[in-house]
């Protein structure tokens, strides 16, 4: 790992969550130099599992288990498993972006988030191919490899940039998706969609998005971001203004600044 740990070094916990999402992206990374022989099964329209996301969550299942024994998972692939701690619960992502990874775009994450009595305590997710290790714990910040991370402080719509996720092939919702871009594209300086949910949160963490929306989501897609952002200063909700994100499907995460603007955009379309 070439970031440096002792700049807002995390505690034993937070140690825990990235040593083992470090583990699993050089095993990412690994299969994502080699992708043509990969074996990949087609679980639905336009949604693939592959041979990586199998081993990542693998080595994410062995790892935590054994320095945590007693918590609980909810894992993309392998479902809830429920602990004799029933107050802890590791939420995990091996591999956000998939899509992205089968197709050589090096774009994609670990992502790991703990959830403690119903709400998000801890949260890592990692860039395997930049090294970009991105991680919060309730109450002591959020931070990019060390250094401490602050959402942006801008103020105006026409000069932010937002992130989203596009309803594909199989999912629901693309005509009020069109309709939420109609109103977001008109009023800023820009939309992008990268294909990552958890990056996407991360970045809104950082200030590279003033924001981030979408709709039709996970839990693992987005518990390790929900507690970034909010350690780095910004709101996350779902659509009506609730703090229900992890689990209504849908988010909406933004600067101090910006958060119900933007949420108000995209209920009044």
């Amino acid at each position: 790992m070439r970031f440096n740990r002792t700049a807002g070094a995390g505690s034993a916990l937070i140690n825990v969550m990235m040593a083992t999402a470090e583990k699993a992206g050089r095993s990412l990374v690994r299969g994502f130099g080699d992708i043509e022989k990969l074996q990949v099964a087609k679980k639905g329209p336009a949604d693939f599992v592959s041979e990586a996301d199998r081993r990542a969550e693998e080595i994410i299942f062995n790892e935590l288990s054994k320095a945590r024994p007693d918590f609980g998972f909810l894992m993309e692939e392998r479902g809830e498993i429920t602990g004799a701690d029933t107050s802890n619960r590791w939420i995990v992502d091996p591999l956000d972006g998939t899509l992205n990874f089968l197709h050589g775009l090096p774009h994609f994450a670990v992502s790991i988030g703990l959830e403690r009595d119903s709400k998000m305590f801890a949260g890592v997710i990692y860039e395997p191919v930049g090294d970009q290790m991105f991680w919060a714990e309730r109450g002591t910040g959020a931070y990019l490899n060390g250094r401490r991370l602050r959402v942006s402080s801008r103020r105006a719509l026409d000069e932010s940039v937002f992130a989203t996720g596009i309803p594909f092939l199989g999912r629901d919702g693309h005509a009020p998706f069109l309709a939420q871009l109609e109103r977001v594209m008109a009023a800023s300086a820009g939309v992008r969609r990268f294909g990552s949910a958890a990056l996407d949160l991360a970045y809104v963490a950082a200030g590279r998005y003033e924001g981030f929306w979408e709709q039709g989501l996970k839990p693992w897609d987005v518990a390790a971001g929900i507690v970034i952002v909010r350690e780095a200063g910004g709101f996350v909700s779902d659509f009506a203004g609730r703090d229900k994100a992890l689990n209504s499907g849908e988010i909406v995460a933004a600067n101090g600044n910006l958060h119900d603007t933007l949420r108000k955009l995209l209920r009044s379309s």
